[in-house]
C-alpha cells in the first residue's frame, strides 16, 4: 500500500471526519493514539497536533467513566456544519455540471481598513473551486451556490460579498479560452495525477483479495481519503466542453471510487474493534447513503 506522508493534524481530521463522527464524535486519546500508531504516527506527535486542534476550538477535551473511561476529546460543535460541508463535496457527484445550468457570480468589495478579509475571501471562494475572472469577480458552475451561501455566513464574511446568478455566457471572448486562464487547469490536473499515481497500484493489489484484513483496510483508506479530500474542492466540476481534452479526473475518481468501495466498511470495523464503539449505535449508516459518486442536494 502506499505510504502516507500526511501530516498528523491532516490524518486526524480525517479520522475524526469519516469514522469518530459516526461513533457519537468522541474518542480516548489513548484510543487515538493507538489508531494513528497505525498510521505510522507517534504519540507525541498525536499529542501535539491534538493540543493544536483544541487552541483551534476545533476539539474540545472530555474525560469520562465507565466502560469507555479516561480523557478523550470530541469535536466541537461549530465544526459539524463544516464536516457536513465536506460530505456534500467529498462524497457527492463531481460529474461535470451541465452549461444550460448556469454560473454563480460573487461580487466583493472589501474596505481598505479590513483588508486581510481579501486575502480570506479569495482563499476561500478558490477552495469552493470559484475561477477568478478579474479583480473582485469569481465565477462558479450555479450549483455550487448553496455551499457557498453557507460558508460566507459561517465566515461572517458575506456582508461583503454579492452574489448573482447567470444563466448564459455572452461574449466576446470564446467560453473554453476564458475559463482556462480563470481555473488553473494544470495545477488540479497535476494533483488528480498525483493521486491516480499514488493509489492506482493499490487497486491492483486489492482487486479479488477476499482476505482483507480490518487493521489493513485502515491503513490504507485514511491516508487515500486524507489525499483525496482537498481534490473535490478545487475542481469547479466545469462542464465537459470547457473542460481540456482527456481530463484526468476522471480516471482519479475511478481509483478512489473502487478503493472507497473496498476499503471504507472494514476501516470503520477497525475502528470500531479498537474503540469498542459501534456505529450501529448511533444509528449510522455511512457506507450506504452516501455512496461516493451518488448526487446529493446540498
Amino acid at each position: 500500500m502506499t505510504e502516507n506522508a500526511s501530516r498528523p493534524s491532516s490524518l486526524i481530521h480525517t479520522v475524526y471526519g469519516e469514522f469518530v463522527r459516526r461513533l457519537g464524535g468522541w474518542i480516548s486519546i489513548a484510543d487515538l493514539i493507538g489508531l494513528l500508531a497505525e498510521l505510522d504516527v507517534d504519540a507525541p506527535a498525536v499529542r501535539s497536533a491534538i493540543s493544536r486542534m483544541k487552541k483551534a476550538g476545533t476539539l474540545l477535551q472530555e474525560r469520562r467513566t465507565g466502560d469507555r473511561s479516561g480523557t478523550g476529546y470530541r469535536l466541537s460543535p461549530a465544526m459539524e456544519p463544516v464536516f457536513e460541508e465536506g460530505d456534500r463535496r467529498i462524497f457527492r457527484s463531481l460529474e461535470p455540471a451541465e452549461l444550460a445550468d448556469g454560473w454563480v457570480v460573487a461580487v466583493f468589495s472589501v474596505p481598505e481598513s479590513e483588508r486581510a478579509h481579501r486575502h480570506t475571501l479569495r482563499s476561500r471562494l478558490g477552495w469552493l473551486g470559484f475561477g477568478n475572472a478579474a479583480p473582485g469577480v469569481w465565477l462558479a458552475p450555479a450549483r455550487v451556490l448553496p455551499d457557498a451561501r453557507r460558508l460566507l455566513e459561517r465566515l461572517g464574511l458575506d456582508a461583503y460579498v454579492h452574489l448573482f446568478l447567470s444563466a448564459e455566457y455572452a461574449g466576446f471572448t470564446d467560453l473554453r479560452t476564458a475559463v482556462a486562464d480563470w481555473w488553473d487547469f494544470p495545477a488540479i490536473e497535476a494533483q488528480y495525477a498525483a493521486f491516480t499515481d499514488a493509489w492506482r497500484p493499490a487497486v491492483t493489489t486489492l482487486r479479488g483479495r477476499t482476505d482483507l484484513d480490518p487493521a489493513e483496510a485502515f491503513r490504507a483508506y485514511v491516508p487515500m481519503l486524507d489525499q483525496w479530500r482537498r481534490l473535490p474542492y478545487l475542481d469547479p466540476g466545469l462542464p465537459e466542453p470547457l473542460l481540456p481534452a482527456e481530463w484526468n479526473a476522471v480516471a482519479a475518481r475511478a481509483v478512489f471510487t473502487e478503493l472507497h468501495t473496498r476499503l471504507a466498511g472494514p476501516g470503520l470495523g477497525y475502528v470500531e474493534q479498537v474503540t469498542g464503539l459501534s456505529a450501529a449505535t448511533h444509528h449510522q449508516e455511512p457506507f450506504q447513503h452516501r455512496g461516493p459518486f451518488q448526487h446529493q442536494e446540498p
